[in-house]
């Protein structure tokens, strides 16, 4: 792989439109093909280069990956997403084809073979099934090979006939003073076949759709963005070409208890102004069951208490994440006659004696009180000093 920057290497900047990617590539791929440079060591080292670059860039999903993380985050095939439609066997072709004879790939009868689209699709699931792990079954729209014609186009009975104007080559050559250029056949665009009597289900296209079933694995520690794929589900090629491959986008629910973050869970526990003044244990849920949560005295709201490995094992981890539970204090409500009385009768005891039992509160009078008597001196102070 080439350690060259692959924007510098197309002579782009990172901010550039994908169809500028494209263009870029055709020219330098015209301009360096080895059919164009027979025995030309650089010219073959830079084709390779822009070919390389153009096979990331052209891909969102791997040009996303590239402006991150550079050469390491493509490195190892990262894979996924959906690319440009047919893949860079395609595209190379339609840049080539036409200038150096084709030579792509080819079906039966010397008709052009295109790879089938890559499909998403979003799976949405609750927080307890991505982090143990589960299999769904799914419904999935997509283009496949009509069974009636087995993907001839043509109806049942006949056959697809060679196209008389390319001879089933798919291509015409055109003389042009000095240079014979080859083109994609204007009759039978490129199939290499015409269809005089098409298929009645799927109109001499080769392909219907339709709403396939498939059973997915989920591995545990899957998180939302995380994707599964499933080879060859995609929609079926054209003229025999392969099938694309099908991405399950997951999604996981919102949680009534726990927010995930990476491999931690967070969750927010009330607890009583008693428990929080005396101390004391409670019970506190977490995906393993409940657990016990000890209290120390005088716990503030606020307060953090982490519960090592009860969080979630992700599917990049080896090891599990911690529960972070948040204690809210509570203030309590609809008290009787006696109920007050008894916090009154606290709430004077606490007046007593000199001691500060609200040490946040004391703190934060303090810093009151000075910032009113700044700004009290700045203000009248200024006033009396013009004065005099």
């Amino acid at each position: 792989m080439s350690k060259r920057d692959y924007y510098e290497i197309l002579g782009l900047s990172k901010t550039c439109a994908e169809g500028e990617i494209k263009t870029s590539f055709r020219r330098l791929a015209m301009k360096y093909h080895p059919d164009r440079n027979p025995g030309d060591a650089e010219a073959e080292l830079k084709f390779k280069e822009a070919k390389e670059a153009y096979e990331v860039l052209s891909d969102s999903n791997k040009r996303a990956a590239y402006d991150q993380f550079g050469h390491a985050g493509v490195n190892g095939g990262m894979g996924g997403g959906r690319g440009p439609q047919g893949g860079f066997g395609d595209i190379f072709e339609d840049i080539f084809g036409d200038i150096f004879g084709g030579g792509g790939r080819r079906g039966g009868g010397g008709t052009r073979a295109y790879r089938g689209s890559d499909l998403q699709y979003n799976l949405e699931l609750s927080l307890e099934e991505a982090v143990a792990g589960t299999e769904v079954e799914i419904r999935v729209p997509s283009m496949q090979t009509c069974k009636t014609c087995e993907g001839s186009g043509a109806r049942k009975g006949t056959h697809p006939q060679a196209c008389k104007t390319c001879h089933g080559q798919g291509q015409v050559r055109i003389q042009q003073g000095f240079f014979a250029v080859q083109q994609t056949c204007p009759q039978c665009h490129g199939n290499g076949k015409t269809i005089s009597d098409p298929c009645p289900d799927c109109h001499g296209q080769g392909r219907v759709e339709e709403q396939r079933k498939l059973s997915v694995r989920i591995p545990m520690g899957v998180d939302t963005g995380d994707r599964v794929r499933l080879s060859g589900e995609g929609e079926a090629g054209i003229n025999g070409g392969p099938s694309g491959d099908l991405y399950v986008q997951v999604f996981i629910k919102e949680h009534e208890l726990f927010t995930r973050d990476g491999d931690n869970l967070y969750s927010e526990v009330p607890i009583r102004f008693t428990t929080a003044t005396l101390g004391g244990e409670i019970e506190v849920p977490s995906l393993d069951g409940k657990v016990t949560l000890k209290i120390p005295p005088e716990t503030q709201t606020g307060k953090k208490f982490r519960l090592r490995n009860k969080g979630v094992k992700s599917v990049r981890s080896a090891s599990l994440g911690d529960l972070i539970c948040t204690v809210v204090v509570e203030t309590p409500v609809n008290l009787t006659k006696r109920q007050r009385e008894l916090l009154e009768e606290l709430d004077a005891s606490m007046n007593e004696g000199g001691k500060r039992h609200s040490p946040k509160e004391y703190s934060w009078l303090d810093k009151a009180k000075g910032f009113i008597d700044d700004v009290k001196h700045d203000l009248f102070g200024a006033d009396k000093a013009n004065k005099e």
